[in-house]
């Protein structure tokens, strides 16, 4: 790649929008090249995602997955980092507006924002039945889950009763299949020992998926086993259960009804607002249509990275998980590397090369030793069980950005594993769970920030 000279053209400006997978993979690729890049989030730090349910279940903190974006790229001088968000873009003067009414221009423009929770019209039931997306989702989901058993076993010691202890989980893809196994490790393993007036193996763990099959885009073998696993936890699963309602303690099936002392949602995602504010045609879902380079029709300037992005390959859309995130924010790094380079007289090598998603598996945990795997690379072959669980371990630790985030997440998997012992137990914000009650209804609902009356 040719170098800038000082006398020569002017440096271009790469805006990367989005501190996700595809975002920061784009900006370590363009870190020390001669372009300057500014990175927006409106948010200060990295997730790692694929951990966050484990945040959610007490298995881990927000700190051991999750990283300040500026610590990851405080070593590339070319970079800085801005939290804002994006509200807006002039795509003919190439700016984009931001919340706190700043506008930058730029060269070439990455747009990786990921996507959100998609209640299917239904937004109403999100305070009911949240979704993990973020840190914040995932400390929500944990306080609910763990105040269940705090409520349960106040209840039980003031009247000698409490409401079931179910949790139902709607969506039974990866995440639904990971929460469900979660919430039933730290039902019947990590606190059997802590109450003294219920008994936490009573709990009672539903998947309800609207689909013939959870974890649709797994070979039915691997379905198969992932629900043996799930059954052998003690998990209800339901296929072809759509939810029609959703209500402060129960949902309904049509005109079943089903109690819920949580209800958590992992039914389905959109693309982030902002691919509809770029003004380009998007799929249902709202992500961007791009051509086979990640840019919109006409526009070789912007790249669309991640959940963001409908591309198509073998017939098929690529999906919206990490790895692809990832692949793409490098290839769009490389492209806009090489036209730079171009730029300044380069020969333009491989400037032309499209991108092509490189698929090495899918992996999905289950609980406690148990997980399925459909590994297509190094090798393929389709994995259960422990051997998956541990492959999905190491991989995992491989992936998480930082060498403390390794370490930290390592001990404390080895410590919870080998002791049975979750240290992350803690409640925090609000001491209500929606639709709490006594078992008849009759009395005040039972919160621990109530006056005992």
């Amino acid at each position: 790649m040719a170098q800038m000279s000082d006398n020569v053209g002017v440096r271009k400006r790469v805006v990367i929008l989005g501190g996700g997978f595809g975002g920061i993979n784009a900006a370590m690729r363009l870190g020390n090249l001669p372009v300057d890049v500014t990175l927006v989030d409106r948010r200060n730090h990295h997730t790692f995602q694929p951990l966050l349910y484990q945040v959610a279940l007490a298995v881990l903190s927000p700190g051991e997955i999750a990283q300040p974006i500026r610590s990851i790229l405080r070593d590339y001088q070319n970079i800085e980092v801005l939290m804002d968000e994006a509200v807006g873009f002039d795509i003919a003067q190439q700016h984009v507006k931001f919340k706190t009414g700043a506008e930058i221009e730029y060269d070439y423009l990455i747009v990786a924002t990921g996507s959100t929770h998609s209640y299917f019209g239904r937004d109403d039931w999100a305070k009911l039945a949240p979704g993990l997306k973020t840190v914040e989702d995932a400390t929500e989901i944990r306080r609910r889950v763990l105040l269940a058993f705090e409520l349960a076993e106040r209840q039980m010691q003031e009247v000698g009763s409490h409401p079931p202890l179910n949790f139902v989980i709607i969506g039974g893809g990866p995440t639904g299949v990971e929460l469900a196994g979660a919430i039933s490790d730290i039902a019947k393993l990590y606190m059997t020992k802590d109450f003294r007036h219920i008994d936490p193996k009573m709990a009672q763990v539903l998947i309800l998926e609207g689909s013939p099959h959870i974890l649709g885009a797994y070979p039915e073998d691997l379905q198969a086993k992932a629900l043996d696993q799930l059954r052998d936890l003690g998990i209800n699963v339901r296929t072809h259960a759509k939810v029609t309602d959703v209500q402060p303690g129960y949902v309904m099936l049509g005109d079943e009804r089903i109690d819920a002392v949580v209800t958590l949602w992992a039914a389905g995602v959109q693309a982030s607002p902002l691919g509809k504010l770029l003004g380009f045609e998007t799929d249902r879902r709202g992500c961007v249509l791009v051509d086979a380079h990640l840019n919109p029709p006409g526009h070789p300037e912007i790249f669309i990275c991640g959940d963001l992005a409908h591309v198509e390959q073998d017939g098929k859309q690529v999906p919206g998980v990490a790895q692809p995130a990832m692949q793409m924010g490098a290839y769009a790094a490389r492209r806009i590397a090489r036209l730079v380079a171009a730029d300044f007289g380069s020969d333009g090598s491989g400037i032309n090369a499209p991108f092509h998603y490189f698929d090495k598996g899918d992996m999905a945990t289950i609980g406690r030793k148990a997980a399925v795997a459909n590994i297509k690379w190094p090798f393929k072959g389709h994995w259960s069980g422990f051997p998956a669980w541990f492959v999905w371990l190491v991989v995992h630790i491989f992936f998480l950005i930082g060498f403390r985030n390794r370490m930290a997440v390592f001990r404390q998997w080895a410590w919870t594993y080998l002791t049975f012992n979750d240290g992350v137990r803690l409640i925090t914000g609000s001491q209500e769970l929606p639709g709490w009650a006594n078992q008849d209804g009759s009395q005040r609902p039972l919160d621990l920030g109530s006056p005992n009356t």
